[in-house]
Formats: C-alpha cells, structure tokens, sequence
C-alpha cells in the first residue's frame, strides 16, 4: 500500500471511529433510595365487559392476576348498566341490569354481571366499577340506543350516553346494585374503586359539566349509603390538558359545591381520573416501492398526563389524593384499524408501555402529586383473526389465546418490588424535551431499577417514536454498592426475537389456522423469555454487565446475592 492510500486509508478509519456511536453508560446505586417503589401498572380495562368471561377472556384475566402475588390488579370495564342481552361487539358489550315492567317500575338483573364479577374474583382482580352506561329505559332520549360501530360514519354516541330522565329511579337502581354486590362479594367490595361515567366531557356524555356533577353527587351518595367506606373517584375526562376546564370545575365543585345528593357542601372524592393518550402517524414511504412505518407520538401522552397532574396539584386540598389515569395509551381506540395502529403486534407497543409507566411515575414524583394507577386500555377481542391489529394484550384467533410482546412488558414491571433506586443513563432523554418534541431525534435509552432484600430489579429501554430499523446501543450497565461477594444474575428480555409471539407467527407465514404443534409453539413464544443467567465473583467495585439493547426493545436484570 503507497502512501497515498495508507493516507486515505488512515482517514477513513479516522471518521469511522468518530462516527460509531459512544457506549451508553447506566449507573444504578444501591445505596441512593428516591422513595418506595409504587406499582403503577396493575390497571386494565376495556369496552367489551362481556369478553371477561368468554373463554379467552377467562384464560387471560387469570394471567392478569397472577402476574404479582401480592399486588392487586384491577380491571375497569365500559357497559356495566347498558341495556341487551349481553352479546358482545367492537365497542359494546351489555348486562341488561335494568329494565322496567308495563307499570314503569323497576326490574333488577344481576345475572350478567355476577358472571362478570364472579370471573374477576376466580382470577383474582379486583373490580374498577365504571358506573355506566344509562339503561334503555331511563335515557331521555333511548332511540337509536345500540351503535353500530365499525360501520363507516356511524354514529357511537347513541342513546345510553345520557345522564338520567328520573334521578330517583337512578339513584334506586345504584343502591340496589351496590346491596346485590354487597351481600354476594362481602367484605372484599371493600377494597374495590367505583368511578362515576367515562369522559364525560365528549361524546359519552350528552350533558353539561353540571349535569356531570349532579350525575356524580347521587351515584356516589347511593353508593355511599351502601358502603360508607367505598372508595369513589372520577371525572375520568379525556387528555387531562384537551378539555381542563372541565376538571378543574369539577375539583372546584367537590371541594366547595353545593352536593345535589346531600344539599351539602362539596362531594366526595378518594380518586381522581382522567386519560391521556397519544397520537401515531403513519409515515408514507418517500419512495412507493419501500415500505412505509408508524411514527409514535409519545409526547403528547405524557404531556397531557402532565397537565392534569398541574391542574390537580393546583388544589391544595386534592395534591395528595391518589390519581388513576384510569385509561392510557398510545391513542385512543382499542378497537380501530388501520396502519397508523401497526405498532400493536410487535415490540414498539410494549416498550412505549414500559416508558409511559415510568415516565408517568417520574412525572408524579415532580410534580408533588400521588399517581396510584394507570389503565392499560387493553384485553383481548374474542374470535377474531389472529394479529388483526387490536389494541390488545393477547390474540384470541380460532384455535386459541396467544400472548403479545407488550404482555411481558407488564410480567417484567411485576417482578419490582422495595425500594426504587437512583438510576442516571447517559442516553436518556430529559422529560420536558419529551413532552415538547417526543422522542424524534436521538433514542431515548434509560430505566428504573428497585431493591428489596437481597434483590435488585433493573429494568432497561431502547425506544425511539419511528419504527423503523436502527443500530443496537452498546450498553455498560454499573451496579453500585452490591453488598454480595456472589452475585446471581438472571435476565429476560422483549424484542423483535425475544418474548415474541408475532414475529414467531410472522416466519410460520402469517397463517389464519393453526395446527396444535403451532399453537402451543406461539403460546410458548409469547411467555416472558429468560436469557442466559451468570454468575459473579468479587471482591469489590461494582457490578459491571455489558450487553447490546435493540431499538424497541426492554431488558430486565434480576440480581439476588
């Protein structure tokens, strides 16, 4: 080689080098706490109450509920009061709980919802009783009453979005519902949360904010009347940020208005609601012969959970009470299609999941207020076409249930417990550059990681809001102040070819049946998958783990000693 190319050659090597991107460095310390690590992924919850007790509803919510001895899961269902025969629909489900004879008097049917109740306490959840929707019989305006979603222009919002005709016969019919629960479930309704309505500040909800407010004085005063101690919250509004006017005269009226129920100042409140959700994109391919890709907007997600959390830390009488942000997502329709909603299979659903639920948590800890819960708006769609592109934690085709990737996202969050640590990443993007931009430039390369005992939980991520190929990170991952001389490490991991029953779905050639040998290999694929384990012997220093984490993808460290 002359010197010219060994020049060139040097050179080369040279922008090479400069261009090959630094190693991300993540330092977790054992002996900096920031607080009790508190679980904020434990909430479900869907449109179609009447899947919970189809067979693959069943199977699925005994996995919800043994995701965590210890840690209750909660599951939030629409239609618990809405008239029909309790045959199921994309976005419609019903229980016919309340009818009324030729006299106009009261007819009480507990039937359906003891079957719903009865599947949640078999699988060990507890109930987050949505009180809605209004019965055919007492909606003012009951014609149309049923929806005909996905026909094209249908409208949704039909006649059980109303608040009541009779208040006395609504008040009766929540009474009586809450005694029925009372005396089949004891001392367990206790420890349920009863949220009045869903996002009445759209659609749902043909009424005023007053009209809200009276609906909420009389449902929570039966309630109450019932259970004194029943823990009762809402508005559950949309954003937190779209409509905060709404929230905020809400917060105003039960913390000094006048209560239609009692005729006494303010109403109660244990909880307070309301959902956040992002907006996907799909980006059309610069060339027509390439493949185009979905653009997430997280941003948005977390800036409108944000925003409520500032509304509500602005009453100083409601700082502290816990929040549920009792639905959020990456956008707002579980049951819509279409390729903006092309996440949902694969491996970007669950990692925008895993830094939604830390990112909110992170949120609450600025903003001084007491996030409790977050709603994973998610179960499964009954019979359906396998990876049909529902927003759903499982997919429930004609042979079977099969687990989702964005499932073991959730398995990973389970396996925390203690204390959360302090945990810096040299790849992590600041939040406030989040909610203003997304995550649209550089990746955003972080975790969380807690300690109890003698074990330490690290969860790690590699999330960027294009879903398009990228490089691996190169990851030096340091544990300080490990008290053990001998340290067992275990890991699992959720990517593109790890805890993925899609793209084991994908190579078998998409097939809309399955043989059994299929079936049971894409259930086993869609379990959370543990890679290798290893054992460490030291003497000092930390515990130093190296590895490569894929775009899209979620790691969890275990480390006992």
């Amino acid at each position: 080689m002359n010197r010219f190319n060994l020049a060139v050659f040097a050179l080369y090597c040279s922008a090479a080098f400069a261009q090959a991107p630094k190693p991300v460095r993540i330092e977790v310390d054992t002996a900096k706490t920031i607080g009790e690590y508190k679980p904020v992924w434990n909430y479900f919850g869907a449109d179609e109450p009447n899947y919970t007790y189809a067979p693959g509803g069943k199977q699925l919510m005994a996995e919800l509920g043994a995701i965590s001895p210890g840690v209750p899961v909660y599951f939030r269902p629409h239609n618990l009061l809405t008239s029909g025969d309790g045959t199921p629909a994309l976005k419609w489900g019903s229980t016919n709980a309340y009818a009324e004879d030729a006299n106009g008097n009261p007819v009480y049917d507990w039937t359906i919802t003891d079957k719903l109740f009865d599947n949640l306490k078999a699988a060990n959840v507890r109930p987050m009783v949505e009180i809605g929707f209004m019965p055919e019989a007492l909606s003012p305006h009951p014609q149309p009453y049923q929806h005909a979603f996905p026909k094209a222009g249908a409208d949704i919002y039909t006649g059980w979005a109303y608040p009541p005709k009779d208040y006395a016969k609504w008040r009766a019919l929540i009474v009586a519902y809450t005694e029925h629960l009372h005396e089949r479930y004891g001392a367990a309704i206790e420890t349920w949360q009863w949220e009045v309505w869903n996002e009445p500040d759209i659609g749902y909800f043909h009424g005023t904010v007053e009209e809200y407010e009276k609906l909420y004085d009389v449902t929570t005063g039966a309630i109450r009347q019932v259970l004194p101690k029943a823990i009762v919250g809402g508005p559950g509004v949309t954003g937190g940020g779209e409509n905060k006017d709404f929230l905020r005269l809400f917060l105003e009226h039960c913390a000094r208005g006048l209560n239609a129920d009692s005729g006494k100042q303010g109403a109660p409140l244990d909880f307070i609601s309301y959902h956040p959700k992002g907006s996907p994109k799909f980006e059309q391919p610069a060339v027509p012969s390439e493949a185009g890709h979905v653009r997430m907007n997280l941003g948005r997600q977390l800036s409108l959970t944000d925003t409520g959390m500032k509304t509500i830390g602005s009453f100083p009488e409601f700082k502290h009470t816990p929040i549920i942000l009792s639905e959020t997502d990456p956008e707002g329709c579980a049951a819509c299609q279409g390729p903006q909603n092309g996440y949902r299979n694969g491996p970007l659903y669950g990692v925008s999941v895993a830094e939604m639920l830390a990112r909110s948590a992170e949120l609450s800890r600025l903003r001084g207020v007491n996030l409790q819960g977050a709603v994973t708006w998610a179960f499964e769609f009954e019979n359906q076409p396998y990876f049909a592109g529902f927003r759903e934690l499982a997919t429930d085709g004609p042979e079977g249930l099969i687990d989702k990737p964005v499932l073991n996202v959730f398995r990973m969050f389970g396996k925390l417990s203690g204390s959360l640590l302090s945990l810096t990443s040299s790849a992590a993007q600041e939040i406030e550059d989040i909610e203003k931009d997304s995550v649209a430039g550089n990746p955003d390369i972080s975790g969380i990681a807690t300690r109890n005992g003698n074990s330490i939980g690290v969860i790690l991520w590699n999330y960027h809001d294009e879903d398009v190929a990228a490089a691996e990170a190169k990851v030096e991952l340091s544990i300080q102040n490990v008290p053990g001389k001998v340290v067992h490490i275990a890991k699992y991991v959720m990517d593109a070819h790890h805890s993925n029953s899609y793209s084991v779905w994908l190579a078998m050639g998409s097939p809309p049946h399955l043989t059994p040998e299929q079936l049971a290999s894409l259930q086993k694929a869609g379990g959370l998958e543990a890679g290798e384990k290893q054992t460490v012997h030291r003497t000092s220093g930390p515990v130093t783990i190296h590895s490569l984490l894929p775009r899209q993808s979620v790691v969890l460290y275990e480390l006992t000693w």
